[in-house]
């Protein structure tokens, strides 16, 4: 199974960061990727962290909150709340990482049938274009901002592979 590009738009001036990428695997699978405690574990973050669910409740009003653990043990909490889930095709919710509290961003990530394929594409709105940039900022810690969500995704594209693979069996 091929893996395409993650696709990670960044322009000067603007609050936001749109990504996409298509993945070989049907909307369905991947929107269950998303919605999933046992699936979000296997990709959520860069390959170097654990990652566990303490909450998902994934309907409108609900919320969501999981820590990236390091090998030394560090702890990085996210949360946000869930404004629209319409299975398979849209989620619409808040990221905040508790580390920098008060700079929740806005998220829509929909998902797009193409051809038996799935076209995610995640756009995030930031308060402003210094909360954006500081974001970037602390995903450069990582390395390049754009490489370290390539890996996140290609970790997804990995899980949706083995999810197919596993059916198909």
């Amino acid at each position: 199974m091929s893996q395409s590009e993650t696709n990670f738009i960044v322009e000067p001036g603007k609050q936001e960061i749109v990504q996409t990428r298509v993945f070989d695997a049907p909307r369905d699978l991947v929107f269950k990727a998303h919605t999933d405690p046992s699936l979000i574990t296997q990709w959520w973050s860069p390959r170097k962290y654990t990652i566990q669910v303490d909450k998902l409740d994934v309907r409108p009003g609900g919320s969501w909150r999981i820590v990236c653990r390091d090998a030394e043990s560090n702890e990085f909490w996210f949360h946000g709340v869930y404004h629209d889930v319409s299975p398979p095709e849209r989620i619409v919710q808040t990221f905040e990482w508790e580390g920098l509290p008060g700079h929740a961003s806005f998220e829509t990530a929909t998902f797009e049938d193409v051809n038996g394929k799935t076209k995610v594409t995640a756009k995030s709105v930031f308060q402003s274009v210094e909360d954006r940039d500081g974001m970037l900022q602390s995903m450069s810690m990582e390395g390049d901002p754009a490489e370290v969500m390539g890996e996140v995704m290609d970790r997804l594209a990995e899980l949706l592979e083995r999810l197919q693979k596993r059916m198909a069996a």
